[in-house]
């Protein structure tokens, strides 16, 4: 990996027209400020390129849309269908690993620019809030970027701002380091739970604070709910790693609950783009700006949304919600992972294609939300059915759902198990593709999901049954970029001399039974 030199003042005169307004959905307006007119960039404006990089990066076209959404059986390909059958493209690695750096580059400056004695003063400056503040808020990005780019890859080089230890040698400038050592997943792991559990401390102690003022597209710049968040994404991380670690992982998970994580919907942690150009929703630019019709909802999805597949019976009212009707008015999902010959089988105007709702220009795009952390907290309480219900009533309400016809819903699901939890937690992750993959590979659930040699179409002239074209099941991680393989290949060969080899089917560490 090449320690990316920051790229904010180039970001900022692409972000011409991205701002924020307070206390609005309409979060974004006109930036009038030179950024060549000054030796040193307000925080804010690095703020708000950084955490543009970061939600273009986990939600683009290519690692996540044609990748995790895919690996998920979120979406399925009726035209390039060999991507379904996990035959994915070197270079959509490469993207996402240069994207998450950048971001992180960026978020880094503003570290720096807060803690160098030259400058921190003057970082403070406007509506940028206090240097301990705008640190513990970069921390949190940076935690989330990098936990994003370890669960995709495993092993990485890494960077942390409380802990020094020798191997997290990511980042380092002046020298550059361009062929900065890997971390294993487990230091990384136990690193990031530190980083977010200091950084919610801090935000905790000044909760009524604002920082970055309007820039924050996320959270507008409420210390409070910034707080929330470390700790909600703590849980994630610990929950995960509960069965490698589980007296580490839950004395976080305690912590975090007792110290405060999301609480309703008013609390999810989300980017919310504009109907206005170059910021508009990934998946928008992917469907509609480039006029593409090859990504519809699977029929893995549309079939447990039915009450057909998997534990629930009934009509899940998210159905209309992700998906859209055929000409015919109905919901078809195209079936997931058929032949290239069979890509055309169904013409675009017979299967459903993505919701309106998650294919709007100025969709929001959700880092976490409250139905996931209730979903965790029933896990952690041995699938306790009181979480489990908020969770899918959460899930419901955040996507439009009506209250009585939430509750009608709920009050007809069976009974918490881990079948049923792991099962509506999917669901609610839909469109989060990262996200949903990790937790299918890390509990094996939902049990619905597509497996090798299922029949996956039976019509009148054939039968197709899914068989991938590389391994026999969901992959494990993502390739390293080739870039890294004669840039950093000394550090890259280490990597995997302690991993495994450089394919889709090795395990990471928190995915491992060792």
């Amino acid at each position: 990996m090449k320690a990316f030199k920051t790229i904010y003042i180039a970001s900022i005169v692409a972000l011409s027209t991205l701002g924020v307004t307070s206390c609005s959905n309409d979060i974004f307006s006109e930036i009038n400020t030179n950024p060549n007119g000054s030796s040193t960039v307000s925080t804010p404006y690095i703020l708000v390129s950084a955490e543009k990089q970061l939600m273009n990066t986990l939600r683009n076209e290519e690692l996540n849309l044609r990748g995790a959404q895919l690996y998920a059986q979120y979406f399925s390909q009726n035209i390039y269908t060999d991507q379904s059958r996990y035959v994915v493209t070197n270079s959509y690695a490469d993207n996402y690993w240069t994207g998450l750096y950048k971001a992180l580059n960026n978020l880094n400056e503003i570290i720096r620019l807060n803690t160098d004695e030259a400058t921190k003063a003057v970082a403070t400056a406007g509506t940028a809030g206090t240097n301990a503040n705008q640190i513990a808020i970069v921390r949190v990005l940076k935690a989330y970027a990098f936990h994003s780019l370890t669960d995709v890859f495993g092993d990485i080089p890494y960077q942390s701002y409380g802990n020094s230890d020798a191997d997290f040698q990511a980042l380092q400038q002046n020298p550059d380091n361009l062929t900065p050592a890997y971390a294993t997943q487990e230091k990384i792991y136990k690193d990031l739970l530190e980083e977010l559990k200091q950084s919610a401390d801090t935000l905790l102690k000044y909760a009524s604070s604002t920082t970055f003022g309007t820039a924050d597209i996320i959270y507008q710049g409420q210390n409070a709910k910034w707080a929330k968040f470390a700790n909600s994404l703590r849980l994630r991380l610990a929950n995960r790693i509960v069965k490698k670690e589980p007296t580490l992982a839950v004395q976080h998970i305690e912590d975090a609950i007792n110290k405060g994580v999301f609480t309703s919907n008013s609390d999810n942690a989300v980017f919310k783009y504009t109907t206005t150009s170059p910021n508009e929703a990934p998946l928008y630019r992917a469907t509609v700006t480039a006029n593409r019709k090859d990504f519809a909802v699977s029929h893995v999805v549309i079939e447990a949304l039915q009450g057909k597949r998997g534990p629930f019976s009934t009509v899940d009212p998210r159905l209309t919600k992700y998906a859209k009707p055929n000409v015919k008015g109905i919901y078809f999902g195209q079936p997931y992972g058929l032949p290239l010959a069979a890509g055309n089988l169904f013409p675009t105007d017979s299967i459903s294609l993505p919701g309106e709702i998650i294919n709007a220009a100025d969709y929001a795009e959700v880092l976490q939300e409250y139905a996931e952390v209730q979903f965790i907290i029933s896990e952690y309480k041995n699938w306790d059915q009181e979480s489990y219900q908020k969770g899918v009533k959460a899930s419901l309400e955040k996507w439009g759902i009506s209250a009585d016809n939430a509750d009608t819903y709920v009050a007809g699901l069976p009974a918490a198990s881990q079948e049923t939890v792991l099962s509506q937690k999917y669901l609610a992750l839909f469109n989060q593709g990262v996200e949903a993959w990790s937790e299918i590979r890390r509990t094996g659930y939902p049990l619905f999901l597509v497996k090798k040699d299922d029949v996956i179409w039976s019509g009148s002239s054939a039968t197709y049954r899914f068989e991938p074209e590389v391994g026999t099941t969901i992959p494990s991680r993502f390739i390293y970029p080739l870039k890294e393989q004669s840039t950093n290949k000394a550090n890259y060969q280490k990597a995997l001399a302690g991993q495994g080899d450089d394919v889709i089917s090795t395990k990471i560490w928190w995915n491992t039974s060792e």
